[in-house]
């Protein structure tokens, strides 16, 4: 995961962990940063396995990237180490992917999360579009999911809980590989 501290990088990749835990999976989801400061480039980290994962570090070589924000590409090469038989998740193509040959699969997470939730919160959308790219667990499985993961976290803001789905299932069915 590629962002910015205040964007949900970290976030999304803590509730993808989660889900895929609920799904039988082992799993691992941690951030790197450097100062914590609204607007600073982060990274996440998920490992997502179906046997124990006895690895711990950061990930070189990953299956999938995602980018949440694509101001990055100017100054972060997000395709180092990624997999040509992976993936990445990107809100726009651009010319700086550094010759990366892989799969490219694009979301308007900005469209999506100001229709779905009246603000920019590209976490949401991005998080569905890797669930839909990796196959990490069923569609079903993962908005069951992430439903009863809103309930907890948004007990007091129902508003909430039903635009983020809203943006999570918009995002299920608008990711497009390019």
């Amino acid at each position: 995961w590629h962002g910015r501290g205040g964007q949900g990088a970290k976030t999304a990749s803590l509730l993808l962990a989660d889900a895929a835990f609920n799904t039988g999976k082992y799993i691992q989801g941690f951030p790197e940063y450097g100062p914590e400061r609204m607007g600073a480039p982060i990274t996440a980290y998920n490992r997502i396995s179906t046997s124990p994962i006895r690895l711990h570090s950061n990930i070189y070589e990953p299956d999938y990237v995602v980018v949440v924000d694509d101001t990055l590409l100017d100054s972060v090469d997000v395709t180092a180490g990624l997999k040509e038989t992976g993936a990445i998740v990107i809100k726009n193509i651009k010319p700086l992917l550094k010759g990366y040959k892989g799969k490219i699969y694009t979301i308007d997470a900005r469209k999506i999360s100001e229709e779905a939730l009246g603000k920019y919160f590209p976490n949401t959308p991005m998080l569905a579009a890797i669930v839909k790219v990796s196959n990490i667990m069923t569609e079903e499985e993962f908005l069951n999911d992430m439903k009863t993961s809103f309930k907890h976290k948004f007990a007091k803001k129902p508003d909430v809980i039903e635009g983020n789905m809203k943006a999570l299932e918009m995002a299920l069915s608008e990711v497009r590989s390019r």
